[in-house]
């Protein structure tokens, strides 16, 4: 399973701590950290092109209405923060932690 998040994310903590808790074998990447590849990008905003960014996050407040206007891909190739955490892959893909996202890899 692989896990697209943020270290310092309270939410993506929850969701980690949670599916290692369930037994699933997690591959971390950090967006800050490690950075989001283009191929990456494109899966989530072609997967989720209305929740890829996350509209409540400090650094999309910072941005001008002309950045908040602009592509999807280049706002996250330029702010991979801005992604809605966490995006969770392995046989299908989930963004979010939502109770729904929880019950597909929790099995609650």
């Amino acid at each position: 399973m692989r896990f697209i998040g943020l270290k310092t994310c309270d939410t993506c903590r929850k969701a980690l701590k949670a599916l290692t808790a369930a037994g699933h074998d997690v591959t971390v990447t950090d967006v800050r950290a490690d950075g989001l590849s283009d191929a990456d990008i494109d899966q989530i905003v072609a997967k989720f092109p209305l929740k890829a960014i996350n509209k409540s996050s400090t650094t999309w407040r910072g941005l001008t209405d002309a950045e908040k206007d602009s592509d999807p891909k280049e706002l996250l190739k330029a702010n991979p923060t801005l992604m809605k955490r966490p995006v969770i892959i392995s046989d299908d893909w989930t963004i979010g932690w939502d109770k729904t996202t929880q019950a597909k890899w929790l099995g609650e």
